[in-house]
């Protein structure tokens, strides 16, 4: 009876290892810790604008990339684009007057990258990534303008963190050629 489950480990085991699964930061055939190099080779390029800043920020942390380009092996430039949207409205009617307040914003923020190889210039990957926040509208406008900043600010970590993704996935397949 007890040889049953040490049976369904073993056969589970195999069945794993036949699947090809491999983690995403072990490239087949490479030095340990290569596709750590790998993504710190890449020179974020800066981004206009606060957010851009941010973002950026977020990317050069994430990727240990560098922060100059010198010695660079790639160069990665961002556009990024922002749309906000009130999704909240509150209607008060107070005698014969309605006020109409907006409560609650959606921003939309679309990121497109491009890797390119740092002395052909040629662009080896590229993509796009879209990233939502949302906040409140309160009664302090400062408070408001923070709640805003904080929103953008984890959607610039969520993007980041999906372009770094996406850029492992590169060098992976890269690798695995």
């Amino acid at each position: 009876m007890k040889t049953a489950p040490a049976i369904a480990v073993l056969g589970l085991t195999l069945v794993l290892a036949g699947c090809g699964f491999h983690p995403l930061y072990a490239m087949p055939g490479s030095a340990h810790g290569s596709m750590r190099q790998n993504l710190s080779s890449i020179y974020v390029e800066p981004i206009a604008d606060r957010q851009g800043y941010e973002l950026r920020n977020s990317l050069i942390d994430l990727l240990d990339a560098r922060a100059e380009s010198g010695g660079a092996a790639y160069r990665l430039r961002l556009t990024l684009a922002e749309k906000s949207d009130a999704v909240g409205v509150q209607s008060q009617t107070v005698g014969a007057v309605t006020q109409t307040a907006i409560t609650r914003y959606n921003d939309t923020l679309t990121v497109d990258y491009e890797l390119a190889d740092a002395r052909t210039k040629e662009v080896v990957a590229h993509g796009t990534e879209t990233g939502l926040s949302a906040y409140n509208v309160l009664s302090s406008p400062y408070a408001t303008l923070v709640a805003q900043q904080d929103a953008d600010r984890r959607a610039d970590d969520d993007i980041a963190e999906r372009v770094r993704i996406d850029l492992a996935v590169y060098f992976a397949r890269k690798a695995g050629k």
